[in-house]
């Protein structure tokens, strides 16, 4: 039916953190994932080798209608409300015998699923004839609608159906290449797929476990690795890990040690491999640029004009045409065509990755590095320098190995020798450029250096700010009491207040008095070689002038204290009152006396 070893396959466990930071390295203008060391893109043959799904035969293409009542009741005899195109999955489970086969206590997932599977077969083998038909059509829409291109929601899609009509004609779908445009599909709309090829492409990362080697397809040899981590402590590792991979640990061809035994369908898929070519899933028709990515095919990368989206001169991933009767088939009938001529072969030219290398980096320049340490300006050009790097080791390493080829059968000719200059070429600009891309680090880390203290001046200002917005209670509650105390107080404690207020103002403004006048000094001291002079006259008359200033202060207070002691005899009548307390001459106060 053309399902290939789906079914056969244990359940396959996402792994939401590696989605997600595969999912922010997408680049969906040009359906690929762009990384540091340039574009990657699933293929139809990782496709056919991990899931065995068939990526050859007629596209997955037809008509698309606003509503699929009058077909449901035709070929699934199912409840579907009218001008709608979904099945309810409680019913489709309930026609299929699976509502009432609930999961066991004690039961594992495998077990849960193997059970489900048996009890599927059981209902299938008992329905004769037509019935049978029936119960099939019902199965395909469940796997079509909920697994091979499951969406969210707990309802399930009919836009298959059209395509189920002759069952006989299901098995020659390419519903693998159609699974590989939902999946394109996926990451530009942020769905949560998790795809086994980065385990193969990828190693380093060490997402997945080979429990089982040997199996084919692929995805039976691997288990996702369970990580009890925080989400967002995983996400921010592994953007990590992908900022600092290895170029060299980055496997382009993952399958030069695999055979084709126990895979018949490889025969027939492989006109397919290494081809630029159209995907098409109904309404979704999405290009695989398989030209973006020729070190995938042992070819070295040329340079060319990276792909634009234009949405209004391509079919997209939006349901444009489904609100009417549309034919696919007629609608993109030059990528339908394209399709069927094995799309393009994937040639180059070139001899070194320098080009693309560096159009790649003024395209994507600091966005392919997504991390926090990674938000300087520079990155741009240490992205470009490690582009660079990277293309200047390969060349050594094929030099090298041409040098080895020549050495071994001994014939040293000048050929021999200019291989062996260009890789002292390439040593000396590997030299070099590590050296920039040392001190481009540096720059980096003096920048982060300087963003971290401006950090910490921020928080010591947010703390001043706290504690400023803390005093102004005291500072309203202390002017409160202040008020107070000057409506209660009698008349002369108000005099009093008075008094020492017009002091503090003159205080005040002595003070800033004495402060202009150290400034003169200063700018005397630098104008004139007699600054000695000056400085010993203006220290006089400041000391002239505090002598005055607390003599006249001193008078002012024993003037007043006399005419309180005169009142005051005047009000008790002659009275005679005790004499003040002994007062020392010259106690606190600075020159002068009485």
């Amino acid at each position: 039916m053309g399902r290939g070893e789906i079914p056969r396959m244990g359940r396959m466990r996402v792994d939401p953190a590696l989605t997600q930071a595969l999912q922010s390295r997408w680049d969906t203008e040009a359906t690929a994932f762009a990384f540091p060391w340039g574009h990657m893109i699933p293929s139809l043959e990782d496709v056919s080798r991990i899931t065995g799904l068939r990526v050859y035969g007629r596209p997955v293409s037809g008509y698309t209608y606003p509503c699929y009542h009058e077909l449901d009741e035709q070929l699934l005899d199912l409840p579907v409300e009218r001008r709608s195109s979904l099945v309810p999955r409680v019913a489709l489970h309930e026609s299929l015998g699976l509502y009432e086969a609930g999961k066991n206590a004690g039961e594992s997932e495998d077990e849960y699923l193997e059970r489900l599977s048996r009890v599927s077969q059981r209902e299938l083998a008992s329905e004769p004839g037509q019935h049978a038909d029936l119960d099939l059509r019902r199965f395909l829409v469940l796997f079509l609608g909920r697994l091979l291109f499951a969406t969210r929601g707990d309802v399930v899609h009919c836009r298959f159906l059209p395509l189920l009509e002759d069952l006989g004609e299901v098995g020659g779908y390419a519903w693998g290449a159609a699974f590989l445009a939902h999946q394109f599909d996926g990451l530009s709309a942020s769905e949560r797929q998790t795809s086994k090829s980065d385990y193969l492409h990828l190693p380093a990362l060490g997402r997945g476990n080979l429990t089982r080697p040997g199996l084919v397809p692929i995805a039976r040899r691997w288990d996702s690795r369970r990580d009890t981590r925080h989400l967002a402590d995983q996400l921010e590792r592994l953007k990590e890990a992908i900022d600092s991979y290895s170029y060299l640990d980055v496997v382009w061809q993952p399958y030069l040690g695999e055979g084709d035994e126990g895979q018949p369908w490889l025969a027939q898929a492989r006109p397919y491999f290494g081809r630029s070519v159209w995907l098409h899933v109904l309404n979704l028709v999405l290009p695989l640029n398989l030209f973006l990515t020729q070190c995938s095919l042992e070819l070295r990368q040329s340079v060319m004009e990276f792909p634009i989206r234009d949405r209004f001169c391509r079919p997209g991933r939006s349901f444009r045409g489904l609100h009417d009767t549309t034919d696919w088939r007629e609608r993109v009938r030059e990528q339908i065509e394209n399709w069927v001529r094995k799309g393009k072969a994937v040639r180059s030219d070139a001899t070194t990755d320098d080009a693309y290398l560096q159009a790649y980096a003024l395209k994507y320049g600091g966005k392919v590095y997504k991390s926090a340490r990674h938000q300087v300006d520079v990155t741009g050009e240490i992205a470009s320098l490690r582009a660079l790097l990277h293309s200047t080791m390969q060349d050594q390493e094929a030099a090298q190995r041409q040098t080895a080829e020549l050495s071994a059968g001994g014939s040293l000719s000048l050929l021999e020798a200019r291989l062996a200059g260009a890789v002292l070429r390439a040593e000396e600009a590997q030299r070099h450029l590590e050296e920039r891309e040392r001190d481009l680090r540096l720059t980096t880390e003096h920048a982060m250096d300087l963003q971290g203290q401006r950090d910490q001046i921020r928080g010591e200002r947010d703390q001043l700010g706290t504690r400023a917005e803390a005093a102004e209670p005291q500072v309203a509650e202390a002017t409160r009491e202040l008020v107070a105390l000057r409506v209660q107080r009698p008349p002369g404690d108000r005099e009093e207040i008075i008094r020492l207020r017009a002091e503090l103002l003159a205080q005040q403004t002595l003070a800033r008095s004495l402060q202009k006048i150290v400034t003169d000094i200063g700018r005397s001291r630098s104008r004139s070689r007699s600054g000695a002079s000056v400085s010993r006259a203006t220290g006089a008359s400041v000391g002239q002038y505090l002598a005055g200033s607390s003599s006249r202060r001193r008078n002012k207070e024993e003037e007043r204290r006399r005419q309180g002691e005169g009142s005051a005899q005047d009000g008790r009548g002659g009275v005679e009152m005790l004499p003040p307390p002994d007062r020392r001459e010259g106690s606190g106060e600075s020159g002068g006396g009485q």
